[in-house]
């Protein structure tokens, strides 16, 4: 595009006065040669999708079977760079999950303990890891469970219970769990 903007300042100057037909006669060689180009862009584009083969010599097809080689080559080393890309993004993700995942656990851990206390200040100090282990379940989760088993919560609908029942084991002086 350029040569073709040089060529016109380039005949432009030639002709300062403005020869309406020589300028008609620039457009038309240009126009020309702009076709020409498209025509030939054109043919080398089939050419290396692999059609119109057939005119091509034995150095003709070596020359596009290396320059094939060597877009496929760039189209390589641009794939592999996103994918490296992509493994670092996601190593980096794998990284942030785990230090999250680890605090979570501290978390957990220290809730265990903080239960644990408040239990003992509750119910004295009892065998809570051994004998009375058992003896306290809320909710289906343990107070003293080990603290290296993984814990697993589980959401639940509470269960309807009517007033009668709720009042009788209040007067039996129980705890009802449901």
């Amino acid at each position: 595009m350029k040569s073709v903007i040089d060529r016109y300042s380039k005949t432009k100057e030639e002709h300062q006065l403005g020869n309406p037909t020589s300028e008609v006669k620039f457009w038309q060689r240009e126009a020309a040669m702009l076709g020409q180009q498209l025509q030939n862009l054109q043919e080398s584009h089939r050419q290396m999708m692999g059609q119109e083969l057939s005119g091509l010599n034995v150095k003709d097809l070596q020359n596009l079977e290396n320059q094939l080689e060597m877009s496929l080559r760039g189209v390589r080393m641009k794939k592999d760079q996103i994918l490296m890309d992509e493994i670092q993004e996601l190593n980096r993700k794998g990284s942030l999950i785990h230090q999250e995942n680890v605090e979570l656990y501290k978390k957990v851990n220290l809730i265990r303990q903080e239960n644990m206390e408040l239990y003992k200040k509750v119910y004295g100090t009892r065998d809570v890891n051994g004998a009375n282990r058992n003896s306290l379940l809320i909710n289906d989760l343990g107070i003293g469970e080990d603290a290296h088993v993984p814990v697993n919560l589980q959401l639940s609908q509470p269960h309807q219970q009517n007033y009668e029942t709720t009042t009788r084991a209040t007067k039996l002086g129980s705890l009802q769990l449901h």
